[in-house]
């Protein structure tokens, strides 16, 4: 019998929506009712992909204590990206 009631209230749905009515129901929200899509945030690890590359291949080669400036200028590209580095 639920099956059957689920079924009627689809079919009212969509014959509603067609007709360029909607149906204001818990089963079967709107359109406008829809969270807008937010901006997608950008990973730490996807920031800064330039001083990313030249600081970890100084690191590697050099150590990390002979890259400091390397280090610093990706972080502040980081920062100016937002990230709280």
């Amino acid at each position: 019998m639920r099956d059957s009631c689920f079924r009627c209230l689809a079919v009212k749905t969509l014959s509603s929506q067609m007709s360029g009515k909607t149906i204001n129901s818990p089963l079967v929200p709107s359109l406008e009712e829809k969270p807008k899509q937010e901006k997608k945030k950008l990973k730490p690890c996807c920031a800064c992909p330039e001083t990313k590359k030249v600081r970890d291949a100084c690191i590697v080669e050099h150590g990390e204590e002979n890259c400091g400036k390397l280090i610093e200028a990706h972080k502040e590209c980081m920062r100016k990206m937002g990230f709280n580095v």
